[in-house]
């Protein structure tokens, strides 16, 4: 509690110190620094040892610094949207209409950096959420940019492909489907005609731990909840609930209505964002923000999903909620530098 306190008072003095700036000096040189240097630092980590980067699941994702630790990965994607806002800036144009063999041939640098983050996050820390995550903003933020929707579902269908293999190079990401599977079989088949159902259907699957007792948390907690730290299930079944499903202990404590409070605040933030990115003239200004958006938003709803079962459970943390003071001071940054940006909208 103490060090993520620390963390939340250090973060929104950040905030509120880089909103003062001037974007125009500022953003884009904090953008480049961000991207380059976290990059360097998510290669270089792979080489540290144990005693300099910690390990999970036989990855490591932090750097051990005096007093804390810090995970490359949340600051980096904080210079992947500067980086995509600045260059798709150059290279699009929403009044430009190209064929889509013209456009997957613009975008085919990008395709091949992403490829190559994507080496160093998937493989090197073992992190597929996070390629998820960014994959899905590089998409969505070339369609704004100016490209067209046909080449958006084109280029969907290769990022399914590719989560595909992913998936099955992995023992750890198979179980996870198979865990979620467990859980989410009963009710897409029951979708499905009985001679369907049962050839699909599969038995004998591991019990899918975390998804039974996440669902008896927001059970648990009704529609009022049982109350602040007054919680059940974190107590030896759902030990880091804290963590990447810390909103299933928010639905068990304050209930249904908590936590539908805690959503609305959490979307109101992420149309505010929005309604700055639809306000900025600077192109940049308006692809930069417009991606901070969609990263909060993508970050809460894979959260969302695998808590409820909708989809598997992923490493990615809550944006504002999750525990770890990386993920909370790069958030607040990402902020600080949209509030920024709101000073040359005309809001």
């Amino acid at each position: 509690f103490s060090r993520q306190l620390a963390a939340g008072m250090i973060s929104i003095f950040t905030m509120w110190a880089i909103s003062r700036f001037d974007p125009d000096r500022f953003i884009i040189r904090m953008g480049f620094f961000f991207f380059f240097f976290f990059l360097l630092l998510m290669i270089v980590m792979y080489f540290l040892p144990e005693s300099l980067a910690t390990s999970a699941g036989g990855a490591k994702r932090w750097i051990r610094l005096p007093g804390f630790s810090l995970a490359p990965v949340e600051f980096f994607k904080i210079g992947f949207i500067l980086f995509l806002a600045w260059s798709f800036s150059r290279k699009f144009s929403p009044h430009q209409r190209k064929n889509l063999k013209d456009e997957f041939l613009s975008f085919a640098p990008y395709a091949g950096a992403f490829m190559f983050f994507a080496t160093i996050i998937a493989f090197m820390q073992n992190d597929l959420g996070q390629v998820v995550l960014l994959g899905f903003t590089l998409v969505i933020l070339a369609v704004f940019a100016g490209t067209s929707l046909r080449f958006f579902m084109f280029m969907l269908s290769i990022a399914l492909v590719g989560i595909f293999f992913l998936i099955i190079g992995s023992e750890h990401r198979i179980l996870r489907i198979k865990l979620w599977w467990a859980t989410a079989q009963n009710f897409i088949l029951s979708l499905f005609p009985d001679s369907i159902a049962s050839k699909l259907r599969i038995e004998n699957l591991p019990e899918p731990y975390q998804i039974y007792h996440s669902f008896n948390a927001i059970k648990n907690g009704g529609l009022f909840g049982v109350g602040l730290g007054e919680g059940n299930i974190k107590l030896g079944f759902l030990s880091e609930i804290h963590t990447d499903i810390v909103l299933s202990g928010i639905a068990e404590e304050i209930g249904f209505f908590g936590l539908v409070l805690v959503t609305t605040i959490i979307f109101f933030i992420i149309y505010r964002i929005f309604k700055i990115a639809n306000r900025s003239e600077n192109q940049i200004y308006y692809l930069f923000s417009l991606g901070a958006g969609m990263l909060i938003a993508f970050s809460f709803l894979i959260n969302a999903f695998g808590v409820t079962g909708i989809t598997p459970i992923k490493g990615i943390a809550v944006p504002f909620l999750s525990y770890g003071g990386s993920s909370l001071f790069a958030t607040s940054i990402l902020i600080g530098m949209v509030l920024s940006i709101s000073k040359k909208a005309k809001l």
